[in-house]
Formats: structure tokens, C-alpha cells, sequence
């Protein structure tokens, strides 16, 4: 299923990449186009489960009270970290010769510092700059996808040393 699925993806990205292939290469638009389309998916659950599931209410726990910004991040998160990954390895980043096993702890690294960025620019945000958490989130992800591409590229999905 998993090859049949990635065949119809890269089919799909690869036709509508004709036009751009004099100016950007295929592993980037093939990057943006996954990353694009998990951003879509991660925008829309936050979206969902920030106002619709939530009801934009502070999320109580025994131990903590969570914003309700911060609770739709943490829900979204493990959905879009599987697709990310998912996507990254058998779609954009096809030629990676690294195991499986240390493409996931490299991928589990480098989204650490995504998630930081997110927390700490949807509080920034949100909380001092008192902008809406689905726009505060758009913006949040023009850094967040900046940073993931330089480190999935460079270091996650490594395709050469230096040298």
C-alpha cells in the first residue's frame, strides 16, 4: 500500500513540477509540495480541534492548566509529525542512504526545535502581540518550515558528506 501510495504521490508532485524544473530543483519542490500539504493538514486539525474541540477553553489537567493554543498544538502534533516524517523519507528525501531507524532520531531532533519554535512563537504571538492563534499559527509555520527544510535537508535526510 505504502508503494502504491508514494508512486500516485510522486506522479502527481513530479507532473505538476514540469514547468518549474528550470528553476528549482525537484527534491525542493517536491519538499515544498509535501511540506506544503502537510502544513495545510496541520493548519487545519489546529484550526478544528482549537475551536471546535476545545471550544478555545483552557484545557484543566490535575497537574496543569494548558491554553487552549498550546492544548491544539500538543493534540496536532503527533498526526503531523508522522506524516511529516512519512512524506520527508519516501517522497522528497528518496535518496538518503541513512537507516530508517537514524533518519526517525535525526527527524525526532530537529522537529524538538520545531516544536520550541512553535511554543515559543504562538505565545509571542498570541499573548503578547494579542493576534488570533490560526493566523498566530500561519505565521509561526513561515519559520517553522524555513528551519525544517535546512535541517531535514543538512542533517536529517543527509544525502552526501562533505569532503
Amino acid at each position: 500500500m505504502l508503494s502504491i501510495s508514494r508512486k500516485i504521490i510522486i506522479g502527481v508532485i513530479d507532473w505538476f513540477y514540469k514547468p518549474f524544473k528550470r528553476f528549482i530543483p525537484q527534491e525542493t519542490f517536491r519538499y515544498a509540495a509535501t511540506g506544503g500539504g502537510n502544513l495545510f493538514l496541520d493548519i487545519f486539525l489546529y484550526f478544528i480541534i482549537y475551536n471546535f474541540v476545545l471550544h478555545k477553553q483552557i484545557v484543566e489537567l490535575p497537574f496543569v492548566a494548558i491554553s487552549a493554543h498550546i492544548a491544539a498544538f500538543i493534540i496536532v502534533f503527533p498526526i503531523t509529525f508522522t506524516t511529516g516524517f512519512v512524506l520527508a523519507k519516501y517522497v522528497t528525501f528518496t535518496s538518503s542512504p541513512l537507516s530508517g531507524k537514524k533518519q526517525l532520531f535525526r527527524y525526532g531532533l530537529s522537529v524538538i526545535g520545531a516544536i520550541l519554535m512553535n511554543y515559543f512563537l504562538l505565545k509571542l504571538f498570541v499573548e503578547s502581540f494579542e493576534i488570533y492563534p490560526t493566523p498566530s499559527k500561519m505565521i509561526t509555520a513561515i519559520f517553522v518550515v524555513s528551519y525544517s527544510y535546512l535541517s531535514q535537508r543538512f542533517f536529517t535526510f543527509k544525502t552526501h558528506k562533505k569532503g
